[in-house]
């Protein structure tokens, strides 16, 4: 192992250790939101803003752990830090907790289309990659 493949553990290690904090204060947060909720009577799974409050609050959890595990994967593989397709796949994640937190009373069209061209643009890249990763393995099918 080279010294800077000894530095990027180093770093992926560090970055670890800070996701891993940023995912308790988080799932803390997302605890304390829901028992005020459920205490103060006002959790009503019917209603679009309490929706909004929790699964977006669910959705930075589950990015902040998809990109902990990424880094986690890198530390085992021989070749680059991390791959696009994981990149791709948080990115996407991003937008759709974006889609379920946005007011769409309140928010231009021209957010909205953008939004979905990005979502749009990010699927065309990840079949890319994906068709790619299809090739240089010989046809078998990739996660």
């Amino acid at each position: 192992m080279t010294l800077y493949e000894k530095f990027e553990q180093v770093v992926i290690f560090v970055l670890s250790a800070i996701i891993a904090v940023i995912v308790v204060a988080s799932v803390w947060a997302l605890m304390r939101e829901v028992v005020n909720r459920l205490v103060l009577g006002a959790f009503d799974t019917l209603d679009y803003a309490t929706f909004q409050v929790v699964f977006g609050m669910i959705f930075t959890v589950v990015i902040a752990l998809e990109f902990k595990r990424s880094l986690l994967v890198a530390t085992e593989r021989s070749f680059g830090i991390l791959q696009v397709r994981t990149i791709v796949l948080i990115a996407l994640l991003a937008i759709a907790r974006k889609f379920i937190i946005l007011d769409l009373g309140e928010t231009e069209s021209s957010k909205i289309a953008a939004l979905a061209g990005a979502v749009l643009a990010l699927g065309a890249v990840h079949w890319l990659v994906r068709d790619q990763d299809r090739r240089e393995l010989g046809g078998h099918e990739t996660r």
